[in-house]
C-alpha cells in the first residue's frame, strides 16, 4: 500500500509541477511573441540564437543570425549560407520544465531541490547552446549527414544529460535515497 502512494505522490507532483510550469511558459510566449503584423521570436530563443552566434563567431565561424521574415524561428548564417534554423523548440525550455517536474516530484529538503534545479536547469540550457553550436558546424561541413545529426545524434546529447542529472538527484539528494 505504501509503495502505491509514493508512485501516486510522485504523479501528483511531476504532473502538477508540469502543468503549471508548462501554463507559465505558454502565457510567456504568448506575451512575447509576435506572429500579427511581422513574426518575432521570444526572448529566450533570440538569446539562444544569440549565444550560439557567439560562440560559433569565438571558434572562427564568421555568424549572422536574423528574424526569419516569414516564420517564428530565427536564421543562422555561416560565411553567407543559410545553415539552420533556431526555433521556440530549441531553447531547452521544454526540457527544463521536464527537468524541473521530476525533480520537484523527488524533492528533499527546499534548499538542495531549489539549488539542484538552478544548476541543472543552467546546465542544460549551457549545454544546449554549444550543442546548437556544434550542430550547426556539423550541418556547415557535413550537410549530407544533416538528418542523422538533427534527429538522433544531438537530441540523444540534451536528453542524456537531463537523464543523468535525475539519475543523479536520485542517487545522490532525493528522499527517495533515504
Amino acid at each position: 500500500m505504501q509503495s502505491n502512494k509514493l508512485v501516486v505522490i510522485f504523479l501528483i507532483k511531476f504532473f502538477g509541477t508540469y502543468a503549471l510550469l508548462s501554463f507559465l511558459y505558454s502565457l510567456y510566449l504568448n506575451d512575447t511573441q509576435n506572429t500579427t503584423n511581422f513574426f518575432s521570436c521570444a526572448p529566450i530563443t533570440k538569446a539562444v540564437a544569440s549565444q550560439t552566434s557567439y560562440i560559433l563567431n569565438s571558434v572562427g565561424y564568421d555568424t549572422v543570425i536574423e528574424q526569419h521574415p516569414e516564420e517564428l524561428s530565427i536564421k543562422l548564417i555561416i560565411k553567407g549560407n543559410y545553415v539552420s534554423r533556431i526555433i521556440e523548440g530549441c531553447n531547452a525550455v521544454s526540457i527544463i520544465i521536464l527537468f524541473i517536474s521530476f525533480i520537484v516530484s523527488f524533492s528533499s529538503k527546499i534548499l538542495p531541490t531549489t539549488l539542484y534545479i538552478i544548476f541543472g536547469s543552467f546546465l542544460i540550457y549551457s549545454i544546449n547552446v554549444v550543442r546548437i553550436a556544434i550542430i550547426c558546424i556539423a550541418m556547415f561541413e557535413y550537410p549530407e549527414y544533416q538528418d542523422i545529426l538533427h534527429d538522433i545524434v544531438f537530441p540523444s546529447i540534451i536528453y542524456g544529460t537531463t537523464f543523468l542529472l535525475w539519475f543523479i538527484w536520485i542517487q545522490k539528494f532525493s528522499k527517495l535515497k533515504k
